[in-house]
């Protein structure tokens, strides 16, 4: 009787996991995993039924994965709770989600890699999809959290993490942790400030215990920014910063560029040919050992500037100006950071220059002000 009613629990649970969720910010039903598959759905830490893992669809070959399992000589470590799955060959988790038609979501998600260094993830919803490379790892402790951005089609959706990836190795490929998502809505502007989200307080969901903020992956991977207002135009990501964990300059939410020219953050804004205007930014360091040299350039129109930042790693910043006129109906502003740099304590995590309370005014409004 007792191994039937576990059965029956079981049962349940498997029909659970393919009904749509009602969709509230932060982490998805089960979406750190902590809820384990029942024993006997476990051939070693491979999971054999397609609904095992609460609240999950798995297809190909998924492993549950405890912190500290041995893989060969490499210890895995989970960097939230005891437990996260892996992808290995052509493998893929998802799950069903109630949302609202037209809005912009937000999917936030930690990932590792395990094995070579051409793994990668497909991540995929209402039928919009981007390709995460992994060959550049951005934390020391071997776990990046990435977000992707998409505008949902219907009100409800599939929400699918794969990995496209054939290795000799069946059980190569990714660790996943930590899938969450988040409403975004885009600030409107304002006579006080002609950009959308200045201030970057608009954002994607931020897990509450990493402290390594969020990879915004480049515009060639994600048509939807989950940054609103603004497009991540270079080949590597930019890094979303939060208060807690980090120095930022103003409110709870920054951007650091990470990769010198290969990170640039930009934004178009509705101008009047000729006119003259006033861009004022925050430039400054994250107190996550930065330190030394670092530098921003800022554009617009045919005007530009390089702003120098001497870094001590531990918080700080400096307040910046660009004035130019306009040279047509859209002006295009870009920052990006002038070069590589590393932190300190580990040499090796690529860092940069945070950019914070970006604003823009016409030189004639602020005259009357």
């Amino acid at each position: 009787m007792r191994n039937l009613a576990i059965f029956g629990l079981f049962l349940l649970l498997s029909t659970a996991s393919q009904v749509a969720v009602a969709f509230v910010d932060g982490l998805l039903p089960n979406g750190n995993f902590e809820q384990r598959p029942p024993s006997f759905e476990l051939k070693g830490t491979q999971v054999m039924g397609r609904s095992a893992i609460p609240s999950w669809q798995i297809s190909g070959y998924v492993e549950y994965v405890e912190s500290g399992h041995k893989q060969g000589d490499m210890l895995l470590v989970v960097p939230e709770g005891s437990y996260a799955v892996r992808l290995g060959n052509d493998a893929s988790i998802k799950q069903r989600v109630k949302v609202t038609r037209g809005i912009r979501y937000s999917l936030t998600f930690s990932a590792a890699r395990t094995c070579a260094q051409e793994e990668k993830l497909n991540v995929s919803a209402s039928s919009q999809s981007g390709v995460f490379p992994m060959q550049t790892m951005y934390s020391s402790n071997g776990w990046d959290s990435y977000a992707w951005a998409w505008i949902a089609k219907s009100d409800e959706v599939e929400v699918v993490i794969h990995n496209p990836n054939v290795a000799e190795d069946p059980a190569c490929g990714p660790l996943i942790d930590s899938v969450a998502m988040k409403a975004l809505y885009t600030p409107k502007r304002t006579n006080k400030n002609l950009l959308k989200n200045g201030d970057f307080e608009e954002g994607p969901y931020i897990l509450p215990n990493t402290s390594w903020g969020v990879l915004i992956p480049s515009t060639m991977i994600d048509d939807h920014c989950p940054i609103p207002g603004w497009m991540v135009e270079s080949l590597k990501a930019v890094k979303y910063l939060d208060s807690t964990h980090f120095s930022v300059p103003q409110g709870s939410r920054a951007v650091e560029l990470l990769a010198g020219k290969e990170s640039a953050i930009s934004q178009v804004i509705r101008t009047v040919p000729h006119r003259s205007y006033v861009l004022t930014f925050t430039v400054g360091d994250a107190n996550n050992a930065c330190m030394g040299s670092l530098m921003v350039e800022a554009y617009a129109a045919k005007e530009s500037i390089k702003v120098a930042y001497e870094s001590k790693g531990t918080g700080g910043f400096k307040r910046a100006v660009l004035r130019f006129r306009s040279t047509g109906p859209r002006t295009r502003v870009v920052f990006w950071s002038s070069f590589y740099n590393t932190r300190s304590d580990d040499l090796s995590s690529l860092c940069g220059p945070v950019i914070d309370d970006v604003e823009l005014v016409s030189v004639r409004h602020q005259k009357r002000m």
